[in-house]
């Protein structure tokens, strides 16, 4: 376990910095109000989760921990939004769709709800 939890810590903290770099290029380049650095984030996320499945599925070499590294450490820390599509689209995938609909609209719904609860409790 003490392995896993420094594989991914590692791969965490490599996201989080991307992140970081890619929101201080797009405010230092773009100045609108459209949360455009967030956008992208979560757009590129998305995709390159998809990549990092997609490799699992294809190629043997993609052990556990090359799955905690990329998926859970760097996709993790560059933006949890990559994994919230994934999940979807596994579930859509599975024909699950109750399942997909009531994911996608209690995750955004009660998010949105606990974000603004929790600016409440700080007032």
């Amino acid at each position: 376990m003490l392995k896993a939890i420094l594989i991914i810590w590692i791969g965490s903290g490599i996201g989080g910095v991307f992140r970081y770099l890619v929101q201080d290029l797009v405010a230092r380049n773009f100045h609108i109000t459209f949360p455009l650095g967030t956008f992208l984030i979560n757009v590129l996320g998305c995709f390159l989760i998809g990549i990092f499945f997609g490799l699992t599925e294809k190629f043997s070499w993609m052990t556990a921990e090359w799955r905690w590294f990329l998926i859970t450490g760097i996709c993790g820390g560059f933006t949890t939004f990559s994994s919230f599509s994934y999940d979807s689209i596994s579930l859509l995938r599975q024909g699950d769709y109750l399942y997909c609909a009531l994911y996608l609209i209690f995750s955004v719904g009660l998010g949105l709800l606990a974000t603004y609860l929790g600016t409440l409790t700080i007032k």
